[in-house]
């Protein structure tokens, strides 16, 4: 472990927020809200939020701007990871990940299992890593969002999570 980490405070990831919905709108948009908020009050920067119907392409489309970008780090979207109607975030994301992070859906799901029991079943959860960047797709309800960012995302975009974390890997 570099003794780069363990020299310094905290340091701030640059992060940018997907909704991915059909209805949603800045002023209904609870769950990306709810995760810019948990962001910044964690102390990374929020670098960009957007809204983005649950279309493939589009969805590719602002992911692969973000992951060109040297000035963002993660990419967190919410929405469209159900079975139903046109939710295909996982079809849009997958192409695009470099290397793969199986084990974040796994552990999405364990967690969620303890707090919804067998529906739990039913989240498509994806992440991983491309030039980079680190993407991250959670459900859209807020409380799907809270779980991931509480469980699992706050201590793992936080390099003082020993024994490793996903922010080791940003060297300033």
């Amino acid at each position: 472990m570099s003794a780069h980490f363990d020299e310094q405070g905290f340091v701030p990831l640059r992060v940018a927020v997907l909704t991915v919905s059909d209805t949603r709108t800045e002023d209904t948009d609870k769950s990306g809200g709810y995760l810019s908020a948990a962001l910044a009050e964690a102390g990374h920067q929020v670098a960009e939020k957007r809204i983005v119907p649950d279309d493939v392409y589009r969805m590719r489309a602002e992911i692969s701007r973000w992951i060109a970008d040297p000035a963002v780090d993660v990419v967190i979207a919410t929405g469209g990871t159900g079975i139903s109607g046109r939710d295909s975030t996982p079809e849009a994301v997958a192409p695009l990940l470099e290397k793969p992070i199986d084990g974040f859906g796994e552990l999405f799901r364990a967690v969620s299992f303890e707090e919804l029991g067998a529906s739990a079943i039913q989240s498509r959860t994806v992440a991983g890593l491309t030039n980079q960047t680190l993407i991250f797709c959670l459900p859209g309800s807020t409380g799907a969002c809270r779980t991931g960012w509480e469980k699992i995302l706050k201590s793992q975009l936080d390099h003082r999570t020993r024994p490793c974390n996903f922010a080791q890997m940003f060297r300033r």
